[in-house]
């Protein structure tokens, strides 16, 4: 495992417009070794995810990715650069087929790259020739990872993936997001109100409050912590 980060926040004073919802975060995230950004609601975990990507507006700090600063770079050239992203509203097409829409995803990638989405997911292979819209919620949650897996990014980032989802795919995600993280040394943040989960997955840890870093270290040793977890979250792990 790199001991060096492959990204790095420094500073970073963030929002949007007027708003400033992130207040000095300073994150660090290492090839293979998942970090978990927790904490309650509202306190800014999307929006680290969405300054990471260009979507919100930075005001201060610098966000470093392999050694290059790209604080000012648009959205599609941090992508270009190896970032990948699935969000919260997933945003699949619709209209396409599961196939279409990871055609999509390929960014001029061999096609033969489809193969690796199918066997890491093979309900999507069953369901290849239906639309968007006709799978299921964790059909569709599996086809926005797998899009952007094909882009075959360094560090891809996912804003809570497993939100509403049945425990077992849960699961079937959990063991691709492992997957990813140990065969390819992928970089991986992982927002997720699924604490215990999101801690048993991660390596390290850091923990929001009111846009402000309260907590990081060790996703084991938080694990082990109930007292902690219940003054950061407001919840004990079972």
């Amino acid at each position: 495992m790199s001991a060096n980060p492959l990204l790095a926040l420094q500073g970073i004073v963030a929002g949007y417009g007027a708003v400033t919802v992130l207040n000095s975060l300073s994150l660090e995230v290492r090839p293979g070794a998942p970090l978990a950004l927790l904490g309650r609601n509202g306190v800014g975990k999307s929006t680290t995810l969405k300054v990471i990507m260009g979507q919100a507006d930075m005001q201060s700090g610098s966000i470093v990715f392999d050694g290059e600063d790209i604080s000012q770079l648009p959205t599609y050239e941090r992508a270009m650069r190896g970032i990948g992203y699935v969000p919260q509203t997933r945003d699949i097409f619709a209209s396409l087929t599961v196939e279409e829409n990871l055609l999509a995803g390929l960014k001029r990638k061999p096609v033969a790259g489809l193969e690796l989405a199918y066997e890491m997911f093979p309900r999507l292979k069953e369901r290849r020739r239906n639309a968007g819209n006709q799978l299921s919620g964790g059909e569709q949650q599996m086809l926005s990872v797998a899009r952007a897996v094909l882009g075959q990014p360094r560090l891809l980032l996912l804003d809570e993936p497993l939100e509403g989802l049945a425990p077992i795919i849960c699961q079937e995600l959990l063991r691709v997001f492992q997957r990813m993280a140990t065969e390819s040394g992928m970089a991986i943040v992982l927002v997720e109100q699924q604490v215990h989960k999101a801690l048993k997955f991660t390596h390290d840890v850091v923990v929001l409050e009111k846009g402000h870093q309260v907590h990081s270290g060790s996703s084991a040793d938080l694990l082990a912590r109930p007292d902690l977890l219940d003054r950061y979250i407001g919840m004990a792990i079972e």
